[in-house]
């Protein structure tokens, strides 16, 4: 795991400006700094390097191929580099290794096969950046689901790339404003949907695709290595033709390989565990192909409703492990929120990134390596809200539309439509099918919380002649034939590598910790495409083929029982002395004013509804970490 950054084009002081970049990553690999420059000087790679494989220097970066042909700085891991390995030996591509780090052989792959090639067989996470000597092109790829982050773009004329937006705001010619474009989805959702970023000219690399850009880099082009979409489609239209029980045993059997691969490291590896089937999952099928305890880590709190830690201390004693549990308190909270914009690098408000950076932290103490669960309720149908949504479109869809949308716009614009829960009722049922209802179920009040003048503007949003719109705007009704099955895929597209992942990624990076995901392995997300919607979910029960495979290992009465996330009471949390005074140290309505970007009058009415009338609404949080993030700008 590490942090990568560079430039090209770049009328700078390249060895102070990539520095400053590395400098801004060294939570992202504290183990060692790299650059490289052009002979011109007109490219220039950098990296931070967290040592994971191979922890002696023949593992450093930046790295040349043995021709001298590429050069390239990574973040991340190839979890089947053996076997690439193995094959560049036998086809005589390469004679002998330097070392022993993936690396290496992911340069040399891409010498012998293109990068394309090399990425369509690499099983693992990553963000790579690419120089071609030979071409004067440099290369940008991410990987398939988007767990490793990579951002790029423009500062002036200057072509940039980073792992963090940080990094890019260090350099010192960083003027890019703020991008009013995408505070509307950004209060909708809680996070900026790739690929933009909350900088004019400065994006997210999408996962799955490579981007070129040649000398005089002043024009980049994009293209599609692996598809989320396409490999949903294929899956659905190739439903898996045996049992439930043949597709557990070979579920189980990718989860147990893809642990192998991801369990090799040559630092300590242990496994994040709460109470919940995904998690405990993975920690089973680890201690099941382990010859040894697993270490495993959860956090717990003392408010009842929120804390899964006392059972998933009795998973983790009837598995075995070797487990850890911290109980974190309003204390703990209050000491981390105010590192959160500096985490971040632009606004993020999933309120669990508390938690995940604590429980981070914790096992940062131990292990350099950890295991998550995540992917779970999007691969197998575990959210509630699937549910709901399916049952609401049900009974919605028998009124007809010329009668619904009517309705739906007249109620919105009449005085019930600024009351939350009518709007959204109002809202829903405007729906023109099951995937648009989903969509419309995640608009809150944020575009209220944005200045008139900003919502002038977007009411024709641009983003270099493009409308700002996000993948969930655009996803095809009917594209899959059953229709849970699209609302998974619109999470997986959006909501888990713009929210889930880049949580995960920013707090354990945070603290130095690599986090690995079994689930977002190739071959286990393929094979969860091609799976029935009935071996996901039945009647009430979800993830049924995950629990399948669990109830082997976990006692049935330890996993039966209510979800309940990794969530924190913030709304009780935030009204302790000093979180509010926090909160309210953000809330300076001149500051507001001056910055013309929200509607101070929304703002102050959705405080005081909270602090006076006890009215919790999740706006509350994303405008406290905007305004931290405003914060946190200025003083840069």
């Amino acid at each position: 795991m590490c942090g990568i950054a560079g430039f090209c084009n770049g009328d700078l002081d390249w060895r102070k400006a990539i520095g400053k970049m590395n400098e801004r990553l060294y939570h992202r690999g504290p183990d060692a700094s790299g650059a490289w420059a052009s002979e011109d000087e007109q490219v220039v790679l950098g990296h931070r390097r967290l040592s994971i494989v191979d922890l002696t220097p023949n593992g450093t970066q930046p790295m040349v191929s043995h021709d001298g042909r590429y050069v390239i700085v990574y973040n991340g891991e190839i979890y089947n580099y053996p076997v690439i390995r193995e094959r560049l030996i036998r086809e005589k591509k390469v004679t002998a290794f330097r070392g022993t780090s993936d690396t290496e052989v992911l340069l040399e792959a891409v010498s012998a096969y293109g990068l394309k090639e090399t990425l369509k067989m690499s099983k693992g996470m990553f963000a790579v950046a690419l120089y071609d000597k030979k071409e004067h092109a440099l290369f940008l790829a991410r990987d398939r689901v988007g767990e490793k982050p990579l951002y790029y773009g423009f500062v002036g004329k200057t072509f940039v790339f980073a792992s963090e937006l940080g990094a890019i705001a260090s350099l010192d010619n960083f003027q890019n404003p703020v991008n009013k474009g995408v505070l509307e989805a950004y209060f909708r959702y809680g996070y900026i949907p790739a690929p933009y970023s909350v900088y004019e000219n400065l994006y997210k690399l999408e996962p799955g695709k490579i981007l070129k850009i040649e000398a005089p880099f002043q024009d980049y082009k994009l293209s599609t290595y692996w598809s989320m979409k396409d490999i949903a489609c294929y899956g659905q239209t190739h439903l898996f033709q045996g049992s439930e029980q043949e597709a557990a045993e070979e579920l189980e059997r990718r989860l147990k390989d893809a642990i192998r691969g991801q369990m090799m490291a040559d630092v300590p590896v242990g496994a994040f565990l709460s109470a919940g089937i995904d998690s405990s999952t993975i920690v089973a099928l680890m201690q099941s192909v382990s010859d040894r305890s697993v270490r495993s880590y959860t956090i717990g709190m003392r408010e009842k409703d929120f804390n899964e830690a006392e059972i998933a201390g009795k998973i983790a004693a009837h598995l075995g492990t070797e487990h850890t549990e911290l109980y974190i308190t309003e204390e703990d909270a209050k000491r981390v929120i105010p590192k959160l914009g500096a985490m971040f690098g632009e606004p993020f408000a999933d309120s669990s990134q508390i938690p995940t950076y604590l429980v981070s932290r914790m096992t940062r103490e131990h292990v350099t390596v950890s295991l998550s669960g995540d992917g779970g309720d999007e691969l197998f149908c575990g959210y509630q809200t699937y549910q709901s949504i399916e049952r609401i479109w049900q009974k919605t869809a028998r009124i007809p539309a010329l009668f619904r949308k009517p309705v739906s716009a007249a109620l919105l614009n009449s005085p019930w439509g600024k009351d939350g829960s009518l709007a959204t009722r109002a809202r829903l049922l405007g729906a023109s099918g099951i995937e648009d209802m989903y969509r419309r179920s995640e608009i809150g009040e944020g575009f209220d919380l944005l200045a008139p003048e900003v919502r002038r503007e977007l009411a024709f949003p641009a983003l270099n002649g493009k409308s700002c719109e996000t993948v969930m705007d655009t996803y095809p009704a009917g594209l899959l034939p059953e229709p849970l099955h699209n609302l998974m895929l619109m999470d997986m597209l959006m909501y888990h590598p713009d929210d889930i992942l880049t949580k995960v990624d920013r707090t354990a990076m945070a603290v130095s910790l690599e986090t690995r995901v079994p689930m977002l392995d190739k071959d286990v997300l393929e094979f969860a495409w091609t799976l029935p919607i009935s071996y996901k979910k039945q009647g009430n029960v979800t993830k049924k083929i995950l629990r399948d495979i669990v109830y082997k290992y976990v006692p049935r009465e330890l996993m039966e029982r209510p979800k309940t996330g990794f969530a924190i009471p913030l709304h009780k949390w935030l009204k302790e002395p000093e979180l509010r005074e926090w909160a309210e140290g953000l809330l300076d309505w001149n500051e507001i004013k001056k910055q013309r970007l929200l509607n101070v009058d929304a703002v102050s009415r959705l405080w005081e509804d909270y602090v006076e009338r006890g009215i919790w609404r999740q706006q509350i949080w994303y405008v406290l970490m905007f305004l931290q993030f405003m914060q946190e700008r200025m003083s840069c």
